[in-house]
């Protein structure tokens, strides 16, 4: 008897939780205007791109990865490419039809994802790189030997 009646409880208790969580997940509403920014993070791994607009807030994003390509593949042009098509076009068909370009990284994909960018209808006004430089911070590690 003690047995069910626990379960009975336990089974409220989870359709509570449920309830709370629906309450909560609402879909934030992002304000797109004509002038946004494009931030390309360029790694030897990967490459992601989010789009946002002057306050900061994401309009889209994409990466090498959430394109499907895997391992070396992440960290080449035409996947960078690809990425920033693909994010391009949320942000255009939502309105954006300037923006700003922060690059930040070493990668492979810099400069076509900024052709890619121009490519989708979404006019460039101005380039940064962003890419953060140490004044002699962090002793580097050590050398590979392969």
């Amino acid at each position: 008897m003690r047995a069910a009646s626990a379960n009975t409880s336990r089974i409220f208790c989870d359709n509570q939780m449920a309830q709370k969580r629906k309450d909560k997940a609402k879909k934030r509403v992002v304000v797109v205007e004509q002038v946004g920014q494009v931030h390309i993070r360029a790694s030897f791994n990967n490459i992601i791109i989010s789009i946002t607009n002057n306050n900061g807030q994401v309009i889209s994003w994409a990466s090498a990865g959430k394109m499907g390509f895997r391992g070396s593949k992440k960290n080449t042009p035409y996947a960078a490419q690809m990425a920033m098509s693909d994010c391009g076009k949320v942000a255009h068909d939502l309105g954006m039809r300037k923006a700003e370009v922060f690059v930040k990284g070493p990668g492979a994909g810099r400069e076509s994802a900024i052709r890619a960018l121009g490519t989708v209808g979404i006019e460039v006004t101005t380039i940064r790189d962003v890419t953060p430089l140490p004044h002699n911070g962090c002793r580097p590690p050590k050398r590979r030997r392969v």
